[in-house]
């Protein structure tokens, strides 16, 4: 995870952690694809692209316990649904985190039935799975909360994920992402991560001794979004900074995100390296809602880390997908008192009246209406 040059490990169990920064067929090699340019969704085709990432891989294999969309459906498409979650079965096949937050958040994370019981956790009147945060006026301690890791593990894949409204508020912070065993080994990939009242949203890699961008050049990139950190991913030798890219669109998280009725997160992880694509409610490739996923027809990602400096077979393995929001912690709470971040313009301090994150979210349980997650779907698609 990523927040204003500083990083934080979130481990499940010592084992999967989370960093912030401020989660036999080939595709095509970056380069040739076709998509046209629309900067409106996050993901707009610029003029410079990469050169090919010749690196051949092993087709990826899982274990189970554009910028202007096509509107053509395809037939077919060289990603195969390996793994579905949505509508009143949506919660079939994740694990409930129930240990300490590993980034230091006042929250008590709870059990499936637990979680139900307290009201965090329901499939609503639209099919549409919700996780919420505890709204108890006024609380002495931590705030319950839901943290959910998939049961199944992925070596190469394409994460979709629907959702029509993410947390946000001050004292917020909530997360999407990936993570590999014996951080970082494993490596780490954020696909939705910020804090408090940002609006724009932050991909992050975190990884061993190796994995580089090229460039902080966003035209050399081929994105929309901006290098924020260093080129240099290895968590160990950056302070856990890693390498994360902010967007430029500000309905890309929080209350943006939300108000727009939110939309579509894609994670692509493949022979060409990572790649993270935003589109906007409305926006949504026809491809996508058909299930025949066609990413090189969907223009340059919001965020990518090429294969050409950052092996993705080697930096990044056996990963779960991961929802969760805490509560102050390492992020949310260092920034509490800052400002100048797209959205944040006042700082929480200012505009809350309160010296410190944690005194303010344990006295005010009707800030956290907002801090839930309403997740039409996820997705997981492999190679063929």
């Amino acid at each position: 995870m990523a927040f204003g040059g500083i990083l934080a490990p979130r481990a499940d169990n010592g084992v999967s952690r989370h960093v912030v920064y401020c989660k036999p067929g080939k595709q095509v090699t970056f380069g040739s694809g076709s998509g046209g340019g629309n900067p409106s969704n996050g993901n707009s085709t610029l003029s410079s692209t990469l050169g090919s990432a010749s690196r051949t891989s092993g087709r990826p294999t899982s274990t189970s316990a554009s910028s202007n969309p096509t509107s053509t459906i395809p037939a077919s498409s060289p990603w195969k649904l390996v793994e579905s979650h949505e509508g009143g079965n949506f919660f079939d096949g994740w694990d409930f985190f129930t240990s300490a937050d590993p980034t230091e958040g006042i929250v008590d994370y709870l059990d499936q039935n637990s979680a139900r019981s307290n009201g965090l956790l329901e499939i609503n009147g639209n099919g549409n799975a919700v996780m919420r945060v505890e709204t108890t006026s006024v609380v002495p301690g931590n705030r319950k909360s839901v943290r959910i890791t998939t049961q199944s593990q992925f070596y190469g894949a394409l994460f979709i994920m629907d959702s029509v409204h993410m947390p946000t508020g001050c004292g917020i912070w909530p997360a999407f992402w990936t993570n590999g065993p014996n951080w970082p080994l494993g490596g780490e990939i954020d696909i939705v991560e910020g804090v408090n009242d940002y609006t724009n949203n932050q991909a992050t890699v975190h990884t061993d001794i190796g994995c580089t961008l090229a460039s902080s050049s966003s035209n050399t990139l081929a994105i929309s979004g901006k290098v924020i950190g260093g080129t240099n991913c290895a968590a160990l030798t950056t302070g856990n900074q890693g390498c994360g890219i902010r967007a430029a669109t500000s309905n890309s998280f929080g209350a943006a995100f939300n108000a727009n009725n939110g939309g579509v997160y894609a994670m692509k992880w493949d022979s060409t390296g990572v790649a993270v694509y935003f589109f906007p409610r409305g926006t949504e490739p026809a491809d996508i809602a058909a299930g025949v996923p066609q990413p090189d027809t969907w223009g340059a990602a919001q965020a990518r880390w090429p294969a050409a400096s950052c092996d993705p077979f080697k930096f990044f393995n056996n990963h779960h997908a991961i929802f969760d929001t805490t509560l102050c912690g390492q992020w949310a709470g260092a920034v509490w008192s800052s400002s100048g971040i797209p959205g944040q313009e006042q700082s929480c301090a200012q505009k809350t009246g309160f010296s410190t994150c944690e005194a303010f979210v344990r006295a005010n349980g009707a800030a956290m209406n907002e801090a839930y997650w309403e997740v039409k779907s996820v997705t997981i698609y492999q190679l063929r």
